[in-house]
């Protein structure tokens, strides 16, 4: 028996490590979702504090052109990505457990935020699922978001990290 939970740590260490900062997409006939995790030599606060900032968003990541509003439960922000500059993304924020978990979105897609403390550690996880009904038949006009996953997560770890080692 002790063989097989050791096992099973090690199979689910193996798992979480094996994305760690590497974008994963799973599609589905009505659905695609975009997920990754990393790891960030931060505290959960830190790392609230820069995903909720949102006039200072396009300071620190590369991938946001920009984002209008406040990210407040209930309100709504403008957002701009890298991924399609000419277009604005009007989302509502549709939850928020201080230093926990962030999610916004609109009628075609929700992005999560989750923050756990682990240690001296954040771990980092963002998903994206967009689908519906009508999806199929423009899923293929809607660019990847691997590469955009992973350059967000990275700039978040980076500012993160500077700003603990700072304090």
């Amino acid at each position: 028996m002790k063989y097989f939970i050791t096992i099973i740590m090690f199979m689910t260490s193996l798992s979480a490590s094996a994305q760690n900062g590497k974008a994963t997409t799973g599609k589905k006939t009505f659905s695609r979702t975009t997920t990754i995790s990393q790891y960030i030599d931060a505290g959960p606060s830190i790392v609230w504090a820069l995903l909720t900032n949102a006039s200072d968003f396009s300071r620190w990541n590369s991938t946001v052109v920009s984002i209008e509003g406040e990210i407040q439960e209930g309100e709504k922000i403008r957002l701009r990505s890298t991924l399609d500059p000419n277009r604005t993304f009007k989302l509502k924020i549709k939850e928020i457990i201080p230093n926990q978990k962030l999610v916004w979105g609109d009628a075609l897609g929700k992005r999560t935020f989750i923050l756990e403390k682990k240690g001296d550690q954040t771990l980092f996880k963002m998903s994206e699922r967009i689908g519906g009904l009508m999806f199929p038949i423009f899923a293929n006009k809607i660019p990847s978001f691997d590469e955009s996953f992973e350059k967000f997560t990275a700039d978040l770890k980076k500012e993160a990290e500077t700003i603990a080692r700072s304090k």
